[in-house]
């Protein structure tokens, strides 16, 4: 539970301005000290995830780009009859 939850069921005085500054960065800190680095095979595994999906990603775009320009082509020149 956070500090504000359980002190805001103690009293309703309002905090000070600095006193609510001071709850943030003690809470930010709380959090921070949660926070767990990823092992060097884990970090390479996430790399390759992204980068692998950035590619499909890529690839669709492009394909999409290509079909939508052959159609624009297609549809705003002029053929020329024989």
């Amino acid at each position: 539970m956070t500090e504000s939850a359980l002190n805001s069921g103690k009293s309703k005085q309002k905090k000070g301005f600095f006193a609510q500054i001071m709850l943030f960065f003690r809470q930010v800190i709380a959090e921070l000290k949660k926070v767990v680095t990823p092992t060097r095979s884990e970090l390479l595994n996430y790399f390759l995830v992204v980068v692998g999906f950035v590619v499909v990603v890529m690839l669709i775009v492009t394909a999409l780009d290509f079909v939508f320009g052959q159609g624009s082509i297609l549809l705003f020149t002029k053929q020329v009859e024989q």
